[in-house]
């Protein structure tokens, strides 16, 4: 579990037993940046949800295929992002393309600097997508 900012923390894959962990750690969203059958094994969206929903999370669904993160992707976490109830709790494969949903949707919002900053101290290097973000602000 990464923390990006005082909304939002990021993490790999959510075993179905670690959502007792959030709701007590006092998440109030969970958003699964991650498409069902991503990997053999993973748990489904409706799993996830069903089991959130059970600890009085509320669970948005959002995939995203890995490497392919638009720009629209970028508009609609922003808007989920803007919408949720706080805090926030977000997931896919590893924890990047949600970092990177992040880094794209704050843009304009707080300097680039700040957003590269945030993700490295996070542990997710999204130097190289610092023109792309300097674009969109």
């Amino acid at each position: 579990m990464k923390r990006l900012s005082d909304d939002l923390t990021v993490s790999p894959q959510l075993p179905l037993d670690a959502i007792d962990e959030i709701a007590k750690a006092g998440y109030k969203t969970i958003i699964c940046n991650r498409p069902d059958n991503e990997d053999p094994g993973q748990p489904s969206f409706a799993e996830i949800a069903a089991k959130a929903e059970a600890a009085g999370i509320k669970a948005i669904f959002q995939p995203v295929a890995s490497g392919n993160v638009s720009d629209a992707d970028a508009d609609a976490f922003a808007a989920n992002l803007a919408a949720a109830e706080k805090p926030i709790f977000a997931y896919c494969r590893t924890g990047t393309r949600c970092t990177i949903l992040w880094s794209l949707a704050n843009a304009g919002n707080l300097p680039v600097q700040d957003i590269i900053k945030s993700a490295s101290d996070a542990g997710y290097d999204m130097s190289p997508l610092l023109p792309r973000i300097a674009a969109r602000a």
